[in-house]
């Protein structure tokens, strides 16, 4: 007797409506290039709002919503067809796996991303503190806390500042040697938008026999990635930023030839087994143990503990494709007019540059000693972007255009 809960929702987000509600509302066929963009009709806004923080979280296109709520109404429908399973719908994590070049293997269901940098620092045995960690101030400010909070048990932890906005390759040579067991990074920084060359770094750490941890939460879906090429060893993202799905849910990558090597199972559960059979009945002649299983060697079953955000899988399986549809490459070729204008314009208004002038991430930072009268100027238009303390962080996407800069620059001017 099979568990049915044991490939609880096939391949998250086949859901057998989700193929047909993206049918009936996605976007129109796309024309070659960027002639296509801005997508604003894909999407629901408020009245009156501009909204350029898709590095904080970015809005589900309006079809990824419906498929959001369909299956909420039918969870929440007495007698209706269940949720779990059900053919014709598309696997989002074989489709995060395309978008980064990996095999569907590779990719578990995390809940987030700092999920996947702690599996990460357990399954290496970092805390035995028997080597060093590199990671640099541009990463993520969570898994610096992590980090250096393991620093004041007794890590040797290594710490790369930025210069000019940018981790330069030659302060990672100095920092990384025969005793480095991780080096860990933001693939783009949350801050301002830097983007690691994520070959360099992986050919730098491993010809000192060091990994790399990418967190990739502000690069997946806003900036091609491929993780054959760069020979990354983990990567982890939740869904909620550039992904267009919502909090709850993330993808953890890592190298198949790590796993049951270099990566040994940190967990067990009914999710770590190709099947379970129970062994209950007195009519059960199978077996005298309760349960028999069968451990899989994929991430899922390496990673993976139990239930997942289901529907977030099944928006995930219509933003996912939208995303392949678009472009990840064409995505990020149109903002480039609108971060350049920023980039020029910005300064003039007396706010500091925090990011590269050659940056092609989708995101621009810019410093000021007091952003309180910013804050206040921009919220009266409506217009929203991150305004912390000391620092204002534009992100645009590709239902932006160059109305909604100038209506960013006007309020601010």
């Amino acid at each position: 007797m099979t568990l049915n809960r044991r490939e609880l929702l096939t391949g998250l987000g086949a859901v057998a409506a989700s193929a047909a509600i993206d049918d009936a509302n996605a976007a129109p066929a796309l024309a070659a290039g960027s002639a296509a963009f801005p997508r604003k009709t894909d999407f629901a806004f408020a009245p009156g709002t501009t909204y350029i923080s898709g590095a904080f979280t970015h809005p589900m296109p309006v079809a990824a919503a419906n498929a959001y709520r369909d299956f909420v109404t039918r969870r929440g429908t007495v007698g209706a067809t269940t949720p779990f399973g059900g053919g014709g719908g598309i696997d989002p994590r074989a489709a995060f796996a395309a978008l980064i070049n990996a095999r569907p293997s590779e990719v578990g269901y995390i809940p987030n991303t700092s999920a996947g940098e702690n599996l990460v620092v357990e399954c290496l045995g970092i805390t035995k503190f028997d080597g060093n960690v590199v990671t640099d101030t541009l990463h993520f400010e969570g898994a610096l806390v992590h980090l250096m909070e393991l620093q004041k048990q007794g890590l040797d932890l290594r710490v790369v500042a930025p210069r000019d906005g940018k981790i330069q390759m030659a302060d990672l040579e100095r920092v990384i040697d025969r005793k480095t067991r991780l080096v860990e990074l933001s693939l783009v920084s949350m801050y301002n938008g830097f983007q690691h060359d994520l070959k360099a770094v992986c050919d730098l750490a491993h010809a000192h026999g060091a990994y790399v941890y990418a967190d990739i939460i502000q690069a997946a879906g806003a900036v091609p990635i491929d993780v054959r090429a760069s020979n990354v060893d983990f990567a982890a993202c939740a869904t909620y930023k550039w992904l267009m799905g919502d909090f709850g849910l993330g993808f953890f990558y890592v190298r198949d030839d790590l796993l049951g090597k270099v990566v040994q199972r940190p967990h067990w559960s009914y999710r770590s087994a190709a099947d379970v059979d129970i062994h209950l009945s007195p009519f059960d002649p199978e077996s005298s143990a309760p349960v028999t299983w069968k451990p899989r060697a994929d991430a899922a079953g390496f990673f993976e503990l139990g239930t997942v955000a289901n529907a977030v899988a099944a928006a995930l399986s219509v933003s996912l494709p939208y995303l392949q549809r678009l472009g990840v490459e064409e995505i990020q070729k149109y903002r480039q007019p609108m971060l350049k204008r920023l980039q020029q314009e910005m300064p003039r208004l007396g706010f500091t540059a925090a990011t590269p002038l050659d940056s092609t991430s989708p995101i621009v930072t810019f410093a000021s000693r007091d952003t309180r009268e910013a804050a206040r100027k921009l919220e009266a238009a409506r217009v929203n972007v991150r305004v912390a303390p000391y620092w204002i962080r534009i992100a645009p996407s590709f239902y932006n255009d160059m109305r909604d800069i100038d209506r960013l620059l006007n309020a601010l001017a």
